[in-house]
């Protein structure tokens, strides 16, 4: 049996989900006959007629079927081409699918897909990472897997919530990450994982950080034995506070690790809980670390020194080790 890829993951839980559930249905820009901007649906129109549907390049109106859809009893998986494009449904998708029940009673099950994150070359209009403006918002669910295994059963718990979630996919990961299969120790969404156990300093991060914290970690162990724990959040709203912690209380050091901008993101919210909560057991200031406040670049070696590397990663944690 040949690897199995995040995108194939993803791939493999929306045809079981079809499979389970006739009310499930897929909607997006060229996800039909063509497969999807990044090949997600490729064959799936075929294997279920009449329910992987071609939308028109209107994000906003995209949203607002779904959302409709969804309020009559269905269960839509939207695609938008890029997460950067969502920006043109905010109004639905904020103040319609996120307050739709608080407001009616009436539940919205969809199931939004975004194409998060950067890649080489993508510039400034599809690469940017939107979860933490949708965690701002009661009423929505954002998940963030950061492997093969989550990306499939995470995608499955996902359309089979009654809450609206943003489901943020990240594009490096597609065809780079790949696993033997599709199994895993299955956590609910809202618990993260201690992907590295580690004494020395806690790394809390999600999605395609979560393997550059990994490589820093592995440098710092080779340097000078140093043992550092990585937490995987794995979805940001809910956010698994317990987790983080408790790492904490292990380790006495937090860096903060996200690859979106900084100002008002998930890892200032990690650092505000743990500074709430747990500042008793803190033995040096907590350390947050994002890509650069400014646009996203294009070219690949800018894209590269834009967002946080295990280098850089590195860096911060031995500042945070010799404080």
């Amino acid at each position: 049996m040949s690897d199995v890829t995040y995108i194939d993951a993803i791939h493999a839980a929306l045809d079981e989900a079809m499979e389970r559930d006739p009310d499930v249905f897929l909607y997006g820009q060229d996800i039909g006959k063509f497969g999807g901007a990044f090949k997600a649906t490729k064959g799936l129109q075929e294997k279920y007629p009449g329910r992987v549907l071609d939308a028109p390049i209107s994000e906003d109106a995209m949203a607002g079927v779904a959302i409709g859809a969804a309020i009559e009893g269905a269960r839509p998986v939207l695609e938008m081409q890029f997460a950067d494009f969502s920006s043109v449904a905010f109004n639905q998708i904020i103040n319609q699918a996120a307050t739709h029940y608080y407001r009616t009673g009436v539940p919205v099950p969809l199931t939004m897909r975004l194409p998060s994150g950067g890649t080489p070359g993508s510039g400034p209009f599809h690469s940017q990472s939107m979860e933490a403006i949708y965690a701002h918002y009661p009423g929505l669910v954002v998940v963030t897997p950061a492997t093969v295994a989550d990306a499939h059963s995470m995608l499955l718990d996902s359309i089979a919530m009654d809450d609206p979630v943003i489901y943020c996919e990240h594009k490096f990961l597609y065809r780079w990450l790949k696993s033997k299969d599709l199994s895993g120790d299955r956590l609910p969404i809202g618990q993260a994982r201690i992907t590295r156990p580690g004494k020395h300093a806690t790394v809390v991060t999600y999605s395609a950080m979560v393997h550059e914290a990994v490589r820093a970690a592995e440098m710092l162990y080779k340097d000078g034995g140093w043992e550092i724990e990585v937490v995987d959040l794995r979805s940001v709203k809910p956010l698994d506070t317990d987790t983080i912690i408790a790492s904490v209380a292990r380790t006495g050091r937090l860096l903060a690790l996200g690859e979106a901008f900084p100002w008002g993101g998930v890892t200032a919210e990690v650092v505000s809980r743990v500074c709430a909560d747990g500042f008793h057991l803190l033995d040096a200031p907590p350390v947050r670390l994002n890509s650069k406040d400014t646009p996203i670049p294009y070219h690949p070696k800018l894209w590269s020194s834009h967002r946080p590397t295990p280098e850089s990663i590195a860096e911060e944690l031995r500042k945070l080790l010799d404080y």
